[in-house]
């Protein structure tokens, strides 16, 4: 399905939310065009610092704000960001249970024709872990600005997986509302249960479309909250439909795929077949063919389904 794109949601979203919130500051590491925080910039030099190319500068800098009582947005390529700082964001920031929103940009394979060393892979697994974090990858346009409302307006850390420049909307931003902690469930479906997030909520729905014109009646469950988790949804998706495919722009270990299969295991065992990075590294390569190339595209999520059938009915 093709859908609309909506031109850099981030980078207005948070000059949005600068002009409601006094309070709010943006730290940034040189990278105000990927980040997007020139929007910001423009509007606030007063409340914006560029630490240059620094990442655990930044973090210590955010964490510093925040415990004089700021509201703090930095954010960096997500690579850089979970694994060049983060010892910083373990110490200064989720120890301390710090007000810093931490910002991943083109998470996953998302940043393409920058190849492996810019593709975060990881990054959900070492977020996910850390106590005081929550960890959020929002849909599309729509749900990325409703999840910034609503990570601003509660205290502590935040890693935000965030998409660049022009974002799909799949949903309609006048009956959409991002909720932590809760699963959306975009297609209802009783034979068997597609959980995604980010940018696998779009194959996810391509995927449950095919199986549909094959009389399979698939539900899809778009799950940006990955911590907190739907563990309600989680149990009733096992206990509906019998098995469960996850779908992720990330590594199969420890990301959602993880998160769920540990959720099913511990309570309700059913099949759950995961869609993810299979312990390798990324490529260079357009995002379209990385898809394909690392099987992450609906046609391999349709195949994971079949197969999550045959072990349902076995």
């Amino acid at each position: 399905m093709i859908y609309e794109l909506e031109d850099r949601p981030f980078g207005h979203k948070l000059a949005e939310l600068g002009e409601q919130i006094p309070n709010l500051m943006v730290v940034d590491a040189d990278l105000q065009r990927a980040t997007e925080t020139y929007f910001f910039k423009e509007k606030f030099l007063d409340r914006y610092f560029d630490v240059g190319i620094a990442e655990s500068n930044m973090i210590g800098v955010s964490a510093g704000l925040a415990l004089i009582g700021k509201i703090v947005f930095c954010g960096t390529f997500a690579c850089f960001l979970s694994q060049r700082a983060c010892d910083q964001i373990v110490i200064s920031v989720a120890y301390c249970n710090a007000n810093v929103k931490l910002v991943g940009i083109e998470p996953g394979l998302s940043s393409g024709r920058n190849g492996a060393s810019h593709q975060s892979l990881l990054d959900i697994a070492i977020m996910r872990a850390i106590p005081n974090m929550k960890v959020i990858e929002p849909a599309d346009s729509t749900e990325l600005q409703s999840a910034m409302e609503v990570i601003v307006a509660i205290h502590g850390p935040v890693y935000l997986r965030t998409p660049r420049g022009n974002v799909p909307k799949i949903f309609d931003s006048n009956d959409y509302h991002f909720t932590l902690g809760k699963a959306y469930q975009v297609r209802s479906g009783s034979d068997l249960t597609i959980i995604a997030c980010g940018i696998e909520v779009a194959q996810a729905i391509d995927a449950a479309d095919e199986l549909h014109g094959c009389g399979i009646n698939a539900r899809v469950l778009n799950m940006s909250s990955i911590k907190p988790i739907d563990t309600e949804a989680i149990l009733l998706a096992a206990r509906e439909t019998g098995c469960i495919v996850v779908a992720e722009n990330h590594s199969i270990y420890g990301g959602l795929g993880g998160a769920v299969s540990e959720i099913v295991n511990e309570s309700y065992p059913v099949p759950v077949i995961r869609i993810g990075i299979k312990d390798t590294f990324g490529e260079v390569g357009p995002l379209d063919w990385l898809l394909d190339k690392f099987q992450l595209s609906h046609p391999y999520i349709v195949h994971a389904a079949e197969k999550a059938l045959k072990l349902k009915k076995a």
